[in-house]
């Protein structure tokens, strides 16, 4: 059993005192603040530990290599990228308050998310379509560690999924950006140069991202354990149960609680660390 620990606090007095701690026989040095450590068992005083001096942690079986992955999908708003487009969609629209607060709402899981999403796209209303090309250029950032996760599935071969309830005005460009295989998202409705506040077809839900994470793993002839799904809200849950690891990437309680594992304080290149 391999532990793996990592983040900006840890540091030469936490690796060994969190070595003597999991009762570790050896650890080594995987990347800048990133350990592996071998065990002989799970420690469960390793998770408070950990918690209360904000490193990540995460146990990983022996043998487990990211070059024998097929697939990694990851949600966009809030996890790929560090913004929620529709947040500053509604910023501009003037509404950004009403927007964020059923945002948080949705991502803990207390309101149901199409509703919530139809509610929040009817603020927008009005809005004048340049405003997507604002979000995209002057705050649209890549979350850090992004590129080198992407790099590492690009060099062992491993397929790119993005998924999104947000729109495909922002995951097309990321497609083409950066590279990604596949991905689902909703289309806003737009007549004469402004949002109409509806979208167009089915909501791209919880239900809508785990089918297509489903998909394309039978389309890429894997298995289970051969994939990874990696999120923050509760909408992201029924995708992250698909898979053969799942990432709660600065999450909300309700994700961490059921991921495989939680990235709290690491980049998204963190999750290249926890393989082999």
């Amino acid at each position: 059993m391999n532990l793996v620990a990592q983040g900006p606090q840890l540091g030469p007095d936490e690796v060994f005192e969190l070595a003597r701690l999991a009762g570790c026989s050896s650890f080594a040095e995987i990347a800048s603040h990133a350990f592996r450590f071998s065990c002989t068992h799970v420690k469960p005083d390793v998770a408070a530990w950990c918690d209360e001096r904000r490193i990540d942690h995460a146990w990983m079986a022996e043998g487990r290599r990211f070059a024998d992955l097929r697939l990694v999908g990851m949600d966009m708003d809030s996890t790929l990228i560090t913004i929620e487009c529709i947040d500053e969609l509604g910023d501009l629209a003037g509404k950004k308050p009403e927007i964020a607060r059923i945002t948080e709402e949705a991502m803990r899981g207390e309101i149901d998310y199409p509703a919530s999403l139809r509610k929040r796209v009817a603020l927008l209303a009005g809005l004048e379509e340049t405003a997507l090309s604002r979000v995209y250029e002057e705050r649209l950032r890549l979350t850090s560690g992004a590129e080198r996760l992407i790099d590492a599935c690009k060099a062992s071969g491993v397929k790119l999924l993005l998924v999104s309830g947000g729109f495909t005005f922002f995951t097309e460009r990321i497609k083409a950006r950066l590279g990604f295989d596949y991905t689902i998202s909703n289309t806003l409705e737009i007549r004469d140069g402004r949002l109409t506040g509806k979208v167009l077809g089915d909501i791209v839900d919880a239900g809508a991202k785990a089918r297509k994470f489903a998909a394309v793993t039978k389309e890429l002839g894997a298995e289970k354990p051969q994939t990874v799904a990696i999120g923050d809200g509760a909408n992201d849950l029924k995708m992250m149960a698909e898979a053969g690891l799942s990432v709660a990437f600065h999450a909300k309680p309700v994700v961490r609680a059921q991921a495989s594992c939680a990235l709290n304080w690491s980049g998204l290149d963190a999750v290249v660390n926890l393989f082999e």
